[in-house]
């Protein structure tokens, strides 16, 4: 499998060259501009000291998440959603998935009443948008919570983060499972899955579906080791952008 050479030069198990700049936007609390490939997210996170109403008074924090995609991410010109008067469901979706995963790994209540909102806006698109929304958002939530307890409004003490986390797609393609799928291999795959982890190694989410073909037990037993290892170089990348004190 993993002598298998790919459009771009990559065997079966590698994923796309990875970067993450943290500290992008000088306005948000926390940011990251995250590329795999030519997949680019800039992901940024707000921190307000207060929660919503139907949270006050009852000692925990807030984290969620919103996804877009640029008009020009993809080939062609896509209509805003707000010029469509409403939001799609492959956004929600994508959204709530974010938040959920982010949250796997917050403490809420060592957060304190503080409301961390995280933006993923896609600039360039090459499939993979969402599993680099992940792995850029834990980056960008990670400073902004840094910016809170160095203000006061984050016990010094508090750990809210109980692990990292991280996502990766991999797929089957003609026949042979394949790690972090660009556009043109998750267009035509028989299989589509989406691995989320925490930086221990434990599941967070699983999304799998056999597009064209079904997949037996084996492999997706190999596609579960190829999210896995995945992650783990992912989680790696975190840990040395972010620090060692991070």
């Amino acid at each position: 499998m993993s002598d298998t050479l790919r459009i771009d030069g990559r065997t079966a198990t590698d994923h796309r060259p990875v970067t993450i700049e943290r500290g992008w936007s000088t306005q948000a609390e926390g940011s990251a501009l995250i590329s795999f490939g030519n997949t680019k997210v800039l992901c940024t996170a707000s921190f307000t000291n207060g929660v919503p109403r139907w949270l006050t008074g009852k000692g925990t924090g807030w984290v969620t998440a919103e996804y877009s995609m640029l008009p020009r991410s993809t080939n062609e010109r896509m209509q805003r959603e707000s010029i469509k008067g409403r939001v799609g469901g492959r956004t929600h979706e994508i959204s709530r998935l974010i938040g959920r995963s982010l949250r796997a790994v917050v403490d809420t209540k060592a957060l304190g009443e503080n409301t961390l909102v995280i933006d993923c806006d896609v600039l360039q698109a090459d499939g993979g948008t969402r599993t680099a929304s992940i792995t850029g958002a834990y980056v960008a939530m990670a400073d902004a919570i840094e910016w809170g307890r160095e203000r006061g409004f984050v016990a010094k003490k508090a750990t809210p983060l109980s692990d990292s986390v991280q996502a990766i797609s991999v797929g089957i393609v003609g026949g042979v499972p394949m790690l972090d799928l660009a556009y043109t291999e998750d267009s035509s795959a028989d299989t589509d899955m989406n691995i989320v982890t925490t930086g221990s190694g434990k599941f967070i989410e699983v999304q799998g579906t056999a597009e064209h073909a079904p997949f037996d037990r084996d492999e997706l037993n190999t596609l579960l080791d190829l999210g896995l290892a995945g992650n783990a170089s992912l989680a790696a990348i975190q840990r040395e952008v972010l620090g060692a004190a991070s």
